[in-house]
């Protein structure tokens, strides 16, 4: 056999064993993560609920969902174990890192522009498509049209 016609299936073969390589070791850092957590610590399971760790046994956890609603999980729905500002930043809504004296920068570009005249002065009317003159026309043309009466028809 020629070393070329071996080539192919020896980067196929080092390929999948890179490959499986990484996801060895995902697992192997989930496993741990998972094995670290602690009572008081907040998680995110893999469906992204976020909760509160109260017990750790073998397999499971216990979670405080909300204040007095405990569920059981198991320890392969634990998505992440997140750090404590992180967790209250999203659960809580708190931001411990957001200072008073910087500025805060609104999500649009409006209130970076002044606008050319005050808001008072704008001309708020709304804008005419031309259906309603259409219809007035088509009103003006049916009046100067005669009027038909009893007995009379469009038919010639």
């Amino acid at each position: 056999m020629n070393i070329v016609t071996l080539l192919p299936f020896i980067v196929l073969i080092g390929a999948m064993f890179l490959m499986t390589r990484s996801a060895k070791k995902k697992q192997q850092a989930a496993a741990q993560m998972r094995n670290e957590m602690q009572p008081g610590t907040g998680i995110r399971t893999i469906g992204g609920m976020y909760a509160t760790v109260k017990e750790v046994h073998d397999d499971a956890v216990l979670l405080e969902v909300a204040p007095g609603v405990h569920a059981v999980y198991a320890k392969n729905a634990i998505g992440a174990v997140l750090a404590d500002d992180e967790y209250n930043r999203i659960v809580h809504g708190t931001e411990d890192d957001l200072n008073e004296d910087t500025p805060v920068v609104p999500d649009d570009a409006s209130s970076l522009t002044e606008p050319a005249e005050p808001a008072d002065a704008s001309d708020d009317s709304r804008i005419d498509l031309g259906k309603k003159d259409a219809a007035a026309e088509a009103d003006d043309a049916d009046d100067a049209k005669p009027k038909k009466t009893d007995g009379e028809s469009d038919a010639k």
